[in-house]
């Protein structure tokens, strides 16, 4: 079956249709990454009505790579201007735009897209060799064990709070109070509600504009009469590759764990980013560095939010259960040309899913090149005057916000963001432990509840599950790394 598959797939690959879709999926994928608030599920459901006229591989051809070269060009804004494209770049802005004020525009965008690439890559393989038996242990897991790993989540916003453990603390129990805003998720009472627009939460889109872009847009005003360092020569191509060889073991680990972690059906490319970086944080020698321009940091987020894009559609095309709000959409536009995502569609509909696998691995080196090749025209946007990005900036995320939601609550959102993010910059607390929060706050708490309802209120049911133990153990090991791996400080000899 596989070979017949693989075989069928290559013959509709061939077409010119099919060449055509690659190469608009990457391209369209760059643009609509590039602009903030545009994120790969808009993408996507802005192009679906274009392909009604498509063949189902062509279409879904389409999509994929979109979805794909969505994911990494929301690095290139992150760098440059500190605004994040797609939501797991802002993992990225936190390494990457300290590079670009130390004059290393070209090296870290050169870092993304070869990290990005690899971490793609690497996880199609792993996609093809397990898209079937790897997602239906996640579709095992219960309310327990997405508590347990909700929790594990939680636990690394340790690692995301800077300097001062008890700043990031406070930003994590807002986020969480945040999160709380909106519909009770098990018998829907209003909570918080201040008016109907927060019935369904706050818009995480547009608090996200605001907390990581808007706030820089008012930095960068009230720092518009500094420059930036001036830029460092751009590496050639040619020699890019070796700026790698160091990181090599930051880029398998941080695959392997984006893939992991977006296989779980609701987990994305900006939970395996966040996980990622913070487990390198972990692992690094010099943890302070972080936040500061650290290449590991990046390499780390660049790959692990790339290896999700496999790692989300091994759900999908294996159960027909979305691994992420893209895929969710993607399954939407499948349906519509009368494809069924699930256990059926290897049998049935063969040519669908190895036309992906395929798609996948031929796009990627394509995308890379066209990233390499495009860096000298993208560091040119650091040479424009602060004054002019503010602008630029400012208008692109109040236009994103509202293309987000189609709805001026979404723009009033990423203003009351942006000005909190602001005076969070102003008293040195980070807003990645709020994201954070924001994302994983509503599991928590739905799969904690749904977790005592199915037990009958019986609280030891969150210890006779291995899955959940392990995870819970894990998470108590990495709440308390931070204070184990302070050394103290040796008294000073009397003479």
């Amino acid at each position: 079956m596989i070979w017949t598959g693989l075989l069928d797939a290559l013959h509709h690959m061939l077409s010119i249709d099919v060449a055509l879709g690659l190469l608009g999926g990457a391209i369209l994928g760059y643009l609509i990454g590039s602009i903030p608030g545009l994120s790969s599920s808009i993408g996507i459901a802005l192009l679906i009505p274009f392909t009604y006229s498509l063949s189902p591989v062509t279409s879904i051809v389409l999509l994929v790579t979109l979805y794909m070269a969505t994911e990494y060009a929301g690095a290139i804004p992150a760098i440059l201007m500190n605004t994040p494209g797609v939501p797991a770049a802002a993992v990225t802005a936190l390494e990457g735009y300290p590079m670009r004020l130390r004059g290393e525009a070209g090296t870290a965008l050169t870092m993304s897209i070869l990290s990005a690439g690899f971490g793609s890559i690497c996880a199609t393989l792993m996609l093809i060799a397990c898209s079937t038996w790897i997602a239906s242990v996640a579709l095992a897991f219960g309310p327990v064990e997405y508590f347990a790993i909700a929790l594990l989540g939680l636990s690394m916003v340790s690692s995301l709070s800077g300097d001062s453990m008890l700043k990031g603390f406070m930003a994590l129990f807002f986020g969480l109070g945040v999160a709380m805003i909106g519909t009770d998720p098990m018998d829907g009472t209003p909570r918080y509600v201040l008016t109907d627009s927060l019935l369904s939460g706050v818009p995480f889109i547009p608090a996200l504009i605001g907390l990581f872009a808007l706030s820089s847009v008012f930095t960068l005003v009230e720092t518009s009469a500094e420059s930036p360092a001036p830029l460092q020569a751009v590496p050639e191509i040619s020699g890019q590759l070796g700026l790698m060889r160091p990181h090599l073991g930051t880029l398998l680990r941080s695959t392997v764990l984006g893939f992991l972690v977006s296989v779980i059906p609701g987990h994305g490319a900006t939970i395996s980013a966040f996980i990622s970086y913070a487990f390198q944080k972990r692992l690094s020698k010099h943890p302070e560095t972080f936040g500061k321009g650290n290449p590991e940091g990046l390499i780390a987020s660049e790959a692990a939010a790339n290896a999700s894009v496999p790692g989300a559609l091994a759900p999908m095309l294996s159960l027909g259960i979305p691994g992420s709000a893209s895929t969710a959409v993607l399954i939407g536009a499948l349906t519509l040309h009368g494809v069924q995502p699930g256990p059926l569609l290897f049998t049935r509909n063969p040519e669908i899913p190895f036309s992906i696998f395929i798609a996948l691995i031929v796009t990627m080196p394509f995308m890379v090149a066209l990233g390499l090749g495009g860096i000298r025209l993208w560091v040119k946007v650091t040479a424009v005057p602060r004054s002019v990005i503010a602008g630029l900036v400012g208008a692109m995320c109040l236009l994103g916000s509202y293309a987000s939601m189609n709805d001026m609550f979404a723009i009033w959102t990423t203003i009351v963001f942006g000005i909190l993010g602001y005076f969070l910059h102003k008293v040195r607390i980070q807003p990645a432990p709020i994201v954070l929060a924001l994302i994983l706050g509503g599991m928590t708490e739905s799969n904690f509840r749904r977790s005592l309802m199915a037990s009958g209120g019986n609280y030891a049911t969150f210890v006779t599950h291995p899955v959940g133990v392990i995870c819970a153990v894990l998470a108590l090991l990495v709440f308390l790394m931070p204070f184990l791996r302070r050394k103290p400080q040796r008294p000073a000899l009397v003479r």
